[in-house]
């Protein structure tokens, strides 16, 4: 063999390796809920260590880029991430989770005004690591305003507010999660949105509109240990909802509906995918995420609904229904997937041919085009959902 056809040769075989090496990094990316997809309640689903094994690299991190979407918001993102290394068997970093309340951290609009919160677990702590610089919590407005918790007959008392006479007016209400009590919950909420902020007398005539509103996590339904889907934070919206609008013979309005299926928490996620892509080597733009899910009215139907705002804004026309550039901005939206594909597992909420579980969407996501609640596939589990995406993919 002469040199000059050994260099041809050797360039032809670089040029074979380097081909295979550029295959190794993968176009697409994976989003996974956390509840019937990972676990239920704190317990392992079975296909899972197995599963993830095939997102792990000889260095035992990443190899596809991966971000964990939960409508939950009773935890930290650093706390969730432990649990999930700990459930999947490698480390998960805290910039791979999306809480139902992550997308909050940009609507800096509100960080600086005095805003009620709501939920359970660490929620000051949550709302400073968001970016709220002035909260107060349930219990904080019930102990200054004693005699409107009132429907507990143990807990009774007549005495007016406020108790501490510079306590703030509240200017918006923000959700993370269901509350413990939540009779209190909707008493005040509601006596804040007809007062304005400011429970002190009956009012007059009612505000409207009324003071921000600001809601994570829609799910009506989810899955734990019990054999019977719970109610979610979405039961709660809907009685305040109801409420509010039997009291006043008004809509109440949400400034924000965050959490899926909302728009704005997948396009979070998918800023959070090139992040993650980046950290592990990957430079290219990602084009395709596959979201994996177990409910039809969140996982399926957000994803869906992303995708559709992919494609009219690969069109050019941005997004007509959540008018998510004007909550958010125009940050980032240039490096955006070019599709978001459903995958529906059936080891949760959703269950192939049952009729316990009906469609059930948020009420300001309504009218729902049937084909948003279609998955674009439905598998056994996580499991399968990886098998499926790495060979629409081609990758392995």
């Amino acid at each position: 063999m002469t040199i000059v056809s050994l260099l041809k040769r050797l360039s032809e075989v670089n040029r074979f390796y380097g081909t295979r090496h550029l295959s190794t990094k993968p176009k697409f990316g994976l989003l996974f809920d956390i509840d019937g997809v990972i676990v239920r309640g704190k317990t392992v689903l079975p296909p899972v260590p197995k599963a993830f094994e095939r997102l792990r690299d000889s260095d035992g991190k990443f190899r596809v880029p991966t971000v964990f979407v939960t409508n939950s918001g009773n935890a930290l993102r650093s706390q969730k991430a432990k649990d999930l290394s700990k459930w999947i068997g490698y480390q998960v970093k805290e910039e791979q989770v999306v809480m139902a309340h992550s997308p909050l951290q940009m609507f800096k609009q509100f960080h600086e005004k005095q805003f009620l919160i709501s939920g359970q677990g660490p929620i000051e702590d949550i709302a400073k690591e968001l970016g709220f610089k002035k909260t107060v919590t349930i219990d904080e407005l019930a102990k200054n305003f004693p005699s409107l918790d009132y429907v507990d007959v143990a807990k009774r008392n007549p005495r007016c507010g406020p108790i501490d006479p510079d306590f703030p007016r509240i200017e918006g209400i923000v959700m993370f999660g269901e509350p413990k009590a939540w009779e209190t919950s909707l008493q005040l909420m509601v006596d804040l949105l007809l007062t304005d902020g400011m429970p002190v007398a009956s009012p007059l005539a009612i505000p409207y509109p009324h003071i921000p509103v600001l809601a994570c996590n829609m799910d009506l339904l989810w899955v734990a240990e019990a054999p019977i889907p719970r109610f979610g934070h979405g039961a709660f919206l809907l009685c305040l909802e109801n409420v509010y609008k039997k009291v006043t013979g008004k809509n109440m309005v949400y400034t924000a509906l965050v959490g899926k299926p909302s728009e704005v928490t997948y396009h979070h996620a998918n800023r959070m995918i090139l992040n993650h892509a980046k950290s592990i080597g990957i430079n290219h733009n990602i084009e395709t995420i596959y979201a994996v899910g177990d409910n039809i009215n969140t996982d399926v139907f957000g994803a869906n609904l992303y995708d559709k705002y992919l494609a009219r804004y690969a069109n050019g026309k941005g997004s007509k229904s959540r008018s998510m550039e004007t909550l958010i901005g125009n940050n980032g939206l240039k490096r955006c997937a070019k599709a978001c594909i459903s995958i529906l597992v059936e080891t949760g909420v959703h269950k192939r041919d049952s009729e316990f579980i009906s469609e059930h969407s948020p009420r300001d996501f309504l009218p729902v085009e049937d084909a948003l609640c279609k998955p674009a596939f439905i598998v056994n589990d996580v499991e399968c959902a990886i098998d499926l995406a790495f060979k629409e993919e081609k990758f392995d």
